[in-house]
């Protein structure tokens, strides 16, 4: 069963997303659904701005040589690639609520196409982190379609769509990880950053033409949305739940990714850099995979496929685990897993969208913040994990988490069966 808003959600206003059932008396009219070409669209923006955080990750030894500085200072990069996201998400995507997301989608995007030229063109470190920090402050464009998505799209079809746009921005993690090493190796570093800022422009103009025009959901004043955020945590049990469940799968995913470079670097395999990013080529089968899960929530199968999902990463991890010694079984555990993670963040999403039309990008706020937290935890534990234990204890971690995640469902379908 798909889990049904919580009691006191905070009620549907004029221009919000509907769905395609009569609307309850007083409120807003059935939508009209969303264009496949604009899914698709979505999908792409959504992507390359999430990938923009990742661009810089394969390229921090070869920044650290180019700019004469260590690579404990290299790795300040990525840490205020990430510190400008999380202000983005926290500080930015709730006025998708109250702006006009024409205009306020192509411009982040062109502000991302202008943080990326300052990458490109940064004479020295101090400047670069400035960019870095402004890229992920601007990036959150994609955490603003994403809920957009969600109002565009009718009820019937709201999880297969989201599917595809989530899917996307997934999509946009690992091919970032992939092109991004192949570039700066033909052409140099700064040609990444640059190609990213033209792929940014490019989509920016695209989306000012093809976004519908959507009013503002809500008259609320800044300081009242902001507030109003873990007000929406405290009272609604379905965010709460998708929010462990996003903090454990990104904590399993970040740990995942971590460890496997540092088993594929050693023995036995000991791979180039250039060859583990190809690795994400399986990731991306199953992303693709995953998107499905987003009918089962159509279906009204939300709540029972995620409990499935749960005892698949359990599965993927055990699989996982024989990587140390199999390539083949490595490849099928990445499948897997990923399989697994994206079908458990599409649902989520899909779940929470349905709390509240008007509320949508802060309720969006808030389930982004708590994956933050988790893949900040996992990339931490990662290390420590792989110090040791090894990939014996990163595959035991991830097991033991996601073995929690099915018992947290377990528990919250005991406490829905109590109440029924």
């Amino acid at each position: 069963m798909v889990d049904p808003p919580a009691a006191g959600a905070v009620p549907a206003v004029s221009g919000g997303a509907e769905p395609s059932a009569a609307p309850a008396p007083g409120g807003p009219p059935p939508s009209p659904g969303i264009p496949r070409s604009l899914v698709l669209l979505f999908a792409v923006a959504s992507g390359a701005a999430v990938g923009n955080l990742y661009y810089a990750q394969p390229l921090l030894d070869l920044i650290a040589d180019d700019l004469h500085i260590g690579q404990g200072t290299a790795g300040l990069m990525v840490t205020a690639t990430q510190v400008g996201y999380a202000l983005g998400i926290m500080f930015i995507v709730p006025l998708g609520d109250v702006r006009n997301r024409r205009r306020m989608v192509p411009l982040m995007m062109a502000l991302s196409a202008l943080s990326l030229a300052c990458c490109a063109a940064a004479p020295g470190i101090v400047l670069l982190l400035c960019a870095l920090l402004a890229v992920g402050l601007s990036t959150v464009a994609g955490q603003i379609l994403i809920p957009l998505t969600g109002d565009l799209a009718d009820e019937r079809s709201r999880g297969r769509v989201l599917g595809i746009v989530v899917s996307g921005a997934l999509t946009g993690i690992l091919v970032a990880r992939i092109i991004s090493g192949f570039i700066a190796h033909a052409a140099g570093w700064r040609v990444v950053f640059l190609c990213a800022a033209a792929l940014m422009l490019g989509l920016s103009v695209l989306l000012r033409r093809a976004m519908p025009v959507t009013p503002p959901k809500s008259s609320r004043s800044y300081r009242s949305l902001l507030r109003s955020v873990p007000r929406l945590v405290r009272r609604e049990p379905v965010l709460r739940l998708a929010m462990v469940y996003g903090v454990i799968c990104m904590a399993t995913f970040t740990i995942f990714w971590t460890g496997l470079t540092f088993l594929l670097s050693g023995p036995p395999y000991r791979y180039s850099t250039a060859v583990i990013g190809l690795f994400s080529l399986a990731g991306l089968v199953g992303s693709m995979a995953a998107q499905g899960a987003g009918r089962l929530h159509d279906r009204g199968w939300s709540t029972r496929a995620t409990g499935l999902f749960w005892l698949l990463a359990v599965a993927a991890w055990a699989i996982c685990g024989l990587g140390r010694y199999s390539l083949a079984w490595l490849l099928i555990g990445i499948v897997v897993l990923d399989v697994a993670t994206q079908g458990q963040r599409i649902l989520n999403q899909a779940q929470i969208f349905a709390i509240s039309a008007e509320a949508r990008s802060r309720i969006n706020t808030a389930y982004v913040t708590g994956n933050f937290v988790g893949g900040a935890a996992g990339s931490i534990t990662a290390s420590a994990l792989w110090a040791y234990g090894g990939w014996i204890g990163v595959s035991v971690a991830g097991a033991v988490l996601s073995v929690i995640g099915f018992g947290v469902w377990v528990v919250s379908q005991l406490r829905r069966t109590r109440k029924a």
